[in-house]
């Protein structure tokens, strides 16, 4: 009977780099995959670019992976961003950094990647099984010992790498399998629900989709809780939609959103749009006020042309309670403060957000505690290991999340070798 060293379940960014790390020493590796190809998601990733990493320094990354980040301390110590532009520099695709750290092969091209990481497997002897869905890990006197397929097919094996994703994007082959392999190993998983996932809205100017496809440059968003406290802020860009808002900086405040709506009993979590971040309510006063006197006898909705997007004047006005086609020497200072102050903090009533499957990426899976930070091994079952989005991590997009599929894949690999070869 074959007895494989290593099985790593699942193909995409964790499971083809533990494939490969745990293959390079000469272990013998099978990977299953229950899809018809490798690297799905991972070729759909950054736009179909496939952003990498990110190039911040350790402890600036942790920041940006909020959901358990710093349960990566010790992988990134064995294989860090660094070691991932390098791995992939050895291969012969050369990197290029964007904005905010970002790194994508030069092709722009997520393909370029995706046929490396396969080719390298391939290359170090590890035996590929695709369109085979795993129905069962096989455990035995605490041990993990092999999978059983749906087809019915045993293969044995001295570990197991479980690295089948989370339960985003489903059609890439993400639909949860993991958690219940786990559970039947003895782990717990923690609540599961959507991160980086666009936001819905009750607005009526949502609503009346009059705002859809506005796509707003540099501003912030501030979550709150109920109780007038801030949860997180956050600049960059956004786009409003048919049923709320999306776009990167929407993304990152989701998990907020989510959050709070759990803890509090509440319909709708309050989130603030900031136009000009950069500004106090005082400058944008000014600068408004100085504009209509220059232009005294043009209406104010379109003295503010050239200072807001076009598309909110109406609203914005409307919301301030100023008339659209008053002139300089009729604006009622307290209401051209109070929309000074609109331009800064603008409600938007969340009551919550697209479903897991419709978001970028899982929050919530395998309990952490249970799980060796250095080696990625099951603290409950000898010989299971934990990679990629099927454990409790998750951060923002930019990067982040495959650095913290590609190290804690790396880790996983090279821990199930070192644990095969003794036994």
């Amino acid at each position: 009977m074959l007895i494989y060293d290593i099985i790593v379940i699942g193909g995409g960014s964790a499971g083809l780099m533990a494939s490969v790390a745990a293959s390079e020493d000469g272990a013998q590796v099978l990977l299953v995959d229950k899809g018809n190809k490798l690297g799905r998601k991972l070729g759909i990733s950054g736009g179909g670019r496939c952003n990498v990493t990110n190039a911040k320094e350790i402890d600036d990354l942790i920041k940006y992976i909020p959901g358990n980040g710093r349960f990566l301390y010790s992988a990134l110590a064995n294989f860090s961003n660094r070691d991932i532009m390098t791995f992939f520099e050895n291969m012969g695709i050369q990197l290029k950094e964007e904005d905010n750290g970002r790194m994508f092969p030069v092709s722009d091209k997520a393909k370029t990647v995706v046929d490396a990481l396969i080719n390298k497997v391939r290359s170090q002897g590890v035996q590929i099984r695709t369109n085979s869905t795993v129905d069962e890990v096989l455990y035995d006197q605490g041990q993990a010992v092999g999978v059983r397929l749906r087809s019915g097919e045993v293969f044995h094996s001295r570990a197991v790498i479980i690295a089948v994703g989370g339960k985003s994007v489903p059609q890439t082959g993400s639909e949860g399998d993991g958690y219940a392999w786990a559970e039947q190993a003895g782990h717990t998983i923690t609540d599961l629900y959507p991160t980086e996932v666009p936001m819905t809205s009750p607005e009526p100017f949502i609503q009346s989709k009059e705002l859809q496809g506005l796509s707003l440059r540099n501003i912030g968003l501030t979550v709150w809780n109920p109780k007038g406290k801030k949860l997180i802020y956050h600049d960059g860009d956004m786009i409003f939609t048919h049923f709320g808002i999306s776009g990167p900086t929407a993304l990152r405040c989701s998990q907020y959103v989510v959050k709070a709506l759990k803890k509090f009993p509440v319909t709708s979590i309050m989130v603030t749009l900031d136009l000009f971040p950069d500004k106090s309510v005082d400058d944008v006063y000014n600068e408004t006020l100085a504009l209509a006197e220059t232009d005294s006898k043009k209406a104010i909705k379109n003295v503010l042309k050239g200072y807001l997007p076009e598309r909110m004047i109406p609203l914005i006005l409307s919301k301030s309670g100023l008339e659209d086609d008053i002139t300089f020497y009729n604006i009622p200072r307290q209401l051209w403060l109070e929309m000074a102050k609109l331009l800064k903090a603008f409600p938007i009533a969340m009551h919550g957000t697209l479903s897991i499957k419709e978001a970028f990426v899982t929050g919530g899976g395998v309990n952490l505690k249970e799980v060796d930070p250095k080696t990625m091994e099951s603290k409950l079952m000898n010989g299971l290991y934990f990679c990629g989005e099927v454990l409790d991590i998750h951060g923002y997009t930019g990067g982040y999340n495959i650095t913290a599929a590609f190290t804690t894949g790396y880790n996983a690999g090279k821990s199930a070798a070192l644990q095969a070869s003794q036994v």
